[in-house]
């Protein structure tokens, strides 16, 4: 989702006034992003987001007055078109797992390159996922960890999908793009999108990322494959 100029709109969330500037001079270098407000808490995004409407949200952790997790949450359920970027320097399983939980779209650490941080707005802004790397081998192992019967609920859940949309599903949250699941599968990428379009809409699930949490919860993929 962008603006009707194409332009990427962006809030940036963080109690630390230098690290709002920084990451405000980075992005707005680039000509497809534009940095359109600064919330000094979650609370204050919260509010900025029903204001400005950004595309895309950049969601420090910890904050005061409200963390970044329940803001992430509240935007999620407020504001459903709008992403957000979760940048934090810990990258404990607990925040991972929480923020991914809460809705947010992608987890990135905050020593990422200018063109990384860029990216990675990019990415969440078009719908896709974005998890670090070292994260992804945390969330995973957090997912392995989980309790067998809060899987067997969900489990129900994917039987509303086909045997393909299972198939892709499983491969969304194993980390690959809509073109390599074509590869894979050896059909057309749009194919895979009208799969993807239609697990989304039977699971009431946000976007690809969200699509990946539930894999792991359900127990479809587990660490080191299906």
């Amino acid at each position: 989702m962008t603006s009707g100029t194409g332009t990427i709109r962006v809030l940036i969330a963080d109690d630390q006034q230098m690290v709002r500037q920084g990451f405000t001079v980075l992005l707005n270098t680039k000509p497809d992003i534009d940095v359109i407000g600064q919330a000094v808490d979650g609370r204050d995004a919260i509010a900025q987001v029903g204001e400005l409407m950004p595309d895309v949200v950049l969601m420090d952790i910890r904050m005061p007055v409200l963390g970044g997790i329940e803001a992430t949450r509240r935007i999620a359920e407020e504001y459903p078109g709008v992403r957000v970027l979760v940048l934090t320097t810990f990258d404990l399983d607990e925040y991972v797992y929480d923020a991914l939980r809460a809705g947010a779209s992608g987890f990135l650490l905050k020593d990422a390159s200018a063109d990384q941080l860029a990216e990675a707005v990019r990415i969440v802004a078009a719908g896709d996922a974005l998890l670090a790397p070292g994260v992804t081998r945390r969330l995973i192992a957090e997912f392995a960890r989980l309790d067998g019967s809060f899987r067997a609920p969900l489990k129900q859940r994917v039987g509303e999908l086909t045997g393909r949309e299972t198939e892709v599903l499983a491969l969304i949250a194993q980390g690959l793009s809509n073109a390599e699941i074509a590869e894979g599968l050896v059909v057309a990428e749009q194919t895979v999108k009208t799969h993807v379009g239609r697990i989304l809409v039977k699971l009431g699930l946000r976007d690809r990322t969200q699509a990946a949490v539930f894999a792991y919860e359900c127990g479809l993929v587990r660490p080191g494959g299906r």
